[in-house]
């Protein structure tokens, strides 16, 4: 059995859906609302499609063009009245991938904190990973692909409602498991799911024991790496009295008692060889044996496990077996992590917040008709969500969110201290694309590739005091950004700044003013740059070194 293929290696004509024939599908640009100032718009799509069928821009700006739910009837534009009714463009980039074109008098856009001047080149391997932009500091929109089925491709024969599985998203992946356990739940064939920890085995489980035949009995949940070795036989079939010292009664085991239901079996991949062999002659018979006992017991279970490790290379190791495998895999589901399905990662976020601000009555705040208002979900920490790496998937995600809620009880909207921030960033995603030139092709047909805004290297002495503070405020105060957008190396800001009488850096900061400062902004250390005009990454440090993060 081959391992599960990666999402990024969809094909853009088909994509195969375990146990299913192939369904007609391309993959489409795609605009997706990650961040915006009502809440409830988070998750809205715009499908960029006229860039692979005819070539033609999309222009983008608060009037137009409308935004949907996947599925959704309802459309609306952006909305939001600090965007620019003189739109952004998007054009037909090299090899599949989107160009994105900001004219002088637009709406700001930022790339990974980074001001986007004049356009930007995105390849195709940046929108399977997914680009954040922030749009006026206030809208944060996720280009990335989006698999679209052709008209006519066939579905699942059960008419239940996908959404009400209770697994949030609309990314390829999450619909192909929604779709899955349709196909699968009424069988009685024993269903195999895989995925990283923390991406929601036991809640795929769930949901095929909730659209099953036997829904209405018990669902049974057991963490095979939770159980010591020495026990699982008998937590799993049950034992005799006297099987064993400390056996004093007759237990059933999991088993017997999931009789008539579903028995879900986490961690399948911990089970002990004797074990593995005692689940094989379940599968085949019917019937277990007791610790202890000479007579098998009938038990009526739909088996459903689940595992994180690669079952192929243990059984080429010798430390599974491969008839095991084959029965326990009657179908696959294979679910994919978080980094796979970044357009649902802020969906969600909000889903989990919601669950938390119910607690503290203040689940209203997720449902703002004011446009203009400040959004509760800082665009900024959308684009962080969004780039973060998550290697504990939906689990880590939900944690996160209860502890940004939390932490931000009483206040208009949420803040993320330096902790957090610095636990969002480790291994985030890559700032993606390159900056165009002011002479680029804006047209598609172009078949050479754009020109880069490279500028030459400068002697630092040649830039200007003016200069410096121009560049600094275009870059957000990203030194690393500074030096590369005038040509000059990074000490070289250090020694400009120092020299300057237009500028100050973090240690000229009086305690008193950034104290004050921090209290104004409510924490947020993207607006104290922006008021004070100073490195981030400089006064981040300062404000550690005052004892404000937890304040």
């Amino acid at each position: 059995m081959s391992p599960p293929k990666n999402p990024a290696e969809f094909s853009t004509t088909a994509v195969r859906t375990q146990g299913t024939p192939t369904q007609a599908a391309h993959a489409v640009p795609a605009l997706t609302i990650i961040g915006h100032a009502q809440p409830q718009r988070i998750g809205e799509r715009l499908l960029l499609e006229g860039l692979l069928s005819d070539e033609r821009a999309v222009a983008l700006s608060r009037n137009a063009p409308d935004f949907s739910r996947p599925g959704g009837v309802l459309s609306l534009p952006l909305g939001d009245p600090f965007l620019s009714r003189t739109p952004v463009r998007f054009e037909p980039g090299l090899r599949g991938g989107v160009r994105l074109r900001v004219p002088e008098d637009g709406t700001p856009v930022l790339v990974g904190g980074e001001p986007v001047k004049g356009g930007r080149e995105f390849p195709a391997d940046a929108l399977v990973a997914g680009v954040p932009l922030v749009l006026a500091g206030r809208v944060a929109l996720l280009l990335h692909r989006a698999t679209v089925r052709a008209s006519g491709a066939p579905r699942p024969a059960n008419p239940a409602d996908l959404a009400g599985l209770g697994m949030v998203g609309d990314s390829e992946g999450i619909v192909r498991v929604r779709e899955d356990v349709l196909r699968v739940a009424d069988l009685q064939v024993p269903v195999l799911i895989r995925g990283e920890t923390g991406t929601g085995k036991e809640l795929v489980a769930r949901a095929l024991h909730a659209q099953g035949l036997r829904r209405a009995g018990p669902f049974v949940s057991v963490n095979l790496g939770a159980l010591s070795r020495d026990l699982i036989a008998a937590e799993l079939f049950g034992t005799l009295r006297g099987a064993f010292t400390g056996a004093t009664r007759d237990r059933d085991g999991f088993f017997r008692a999931a009789h008539g239901g579903t028995l879900f079996l986490d961690e399948v991949a911990e089970a002990p060889p004797e074990v593995q062999a005692a689940l094989l002659r379940v599968l085949e018979t019917g019937e277990v044996y007791p610790v202890g006992g000479q007579t098998p017991v009938r038990v009526d279970v739909r088996l459903v496990t689940a595992t994180d490790a690669d079952l192929e290379a243990r059984i080429h190791d010798g430390r599974f077996k491969a008839p095991l495998l084959h029965r326990l895999a009657g179908f696959e589901i294979v679910v994919p992590p978080l980094r796979e399905r970044r357009e649902d990662i802020t969906p969600l976020f909000l889903h989990f917040a919601r669950q938390e601000l119910e607690t503290t009555g203040e689940a209203e705040r997720l449902m703002s008709a004011d446009a203009r208002a400040e959004p509760w979900l800082p665009a900024s920490l959308a684009v962080r969500l969004a780039r973060s790496a998550w290697p504990g998937n939906v689990r880590q995600l939900r944690n996160v969110a209860r502890q940004l809620v939390i932490g931000s009880r009483g206040l208009p909207g949420l803040r993320v201290d330096a902790r957090m921030e610095q636990t969002l960033d480790t291994d985030a995603l890559p700032i993606p694309g390159q900056p165009l030139s002011v002479e680029a092709p804006s047209s598609a047909t172009e078949n050479t590739p754009a020109g880069h805004r490279t500028p030459a290297r400068r002697k630092p002495a040649d830039v200007s005091e003016q200069e410096v503070l121009e560049a600094l405020r275009a870059c957000a105060w990203d030194l690393k950004a500074t030096a590369d957008w005038l040509g000059i190396p990074r000490s070289s800001v250090y020694v400009l700044i120092d020299k300057s009488s237009l500028l100050r850096t973090a240690r000229d900061l009086s305690p008193e003013e950034i104290t004050r400062c921090f209290h104004e902004c409510e924490g947020d250390l993207d607006r104290m740059v922006q008021k004070l005009e100073v490195s981030r990454r400089a006064l981040q440090r300062r404000v550690r070194e005052l004892g404000l993060e937890g304040t």
